[in-house]
């Protein structure tokens, strides 16, 4: 009997020394963190336009504002297009293209321009697989915008590295 335990406190000791030594020897990598910003932003905004964080982007919310006037242009349509046409500025300087995306939400003040938006949208693509989208009500949006779209990127099958895909 004393056999038995002194060889179980044996494989015990042996086993816990193996596990306590692996733990130890695990290296953490922590993704690297880039801001992406726009020339020209304004540097008292208190965000970024985009977050490059491992193998992911993060994209503010952006609003289709006038970039003279500071407000939401009157026709539903450069609105639109000028908020589209921010996204995928950002978008290029960190090396992608709308085509790239994977998941895209876009807050809306008044649900019946659905129909407005959704070709214009599609004309940004070259692709079939157009990414997922969640197209939602909103209440108000700053400046008179009646769009906020906000994106999230994460490559299939791409390493992202420092604002390049490869």
């Amino acid at each position: 009997m004393n056999r038995r335990i002194g060889f179980l406190v044996v494989v015990l000791a042996v086993a816990g020394i193996i596990t306590v030594r692996g733990a130890l020897s695990q290296v953490t990598i922590q993704p690297t963190r880039k801001a992406i910003n726009l020339p020209g932003k304004d540097a008292q905004l208190p965000f970024s336009d985009a977050i490059l964080t491992g193998n992911t982007l993060y994209l503010a919310g952006r609003i289709g504002l006038d970039p003279k006037t500071g407000k939401a242009p009157e026709k539903i349509e450069d609105e639109i297009k000028l908020l589209l046409d921010s996204e995928k500025d950002v978008l290029v300087a960190a090396g992608m293209t709308m085509d790239d995306l994977v998941y895209v939400q876009i807050a809306c003040t008044d649900l019946s321009l659905f129909e407005k938006f959704n070709p214009i949208y599609k004309s940004y693509f070259t692709t079939k697989n157009l990414p997922a989208r969640e197209f939602i009500g909103a209440g108000s949006l700053l400046r008179g915008g009646h769009f906020e779209l906000t994106i999230s990127w994460l490559p299939a099958g791409r390493r992202c590295n420092a604002g390049r895909t490869k």
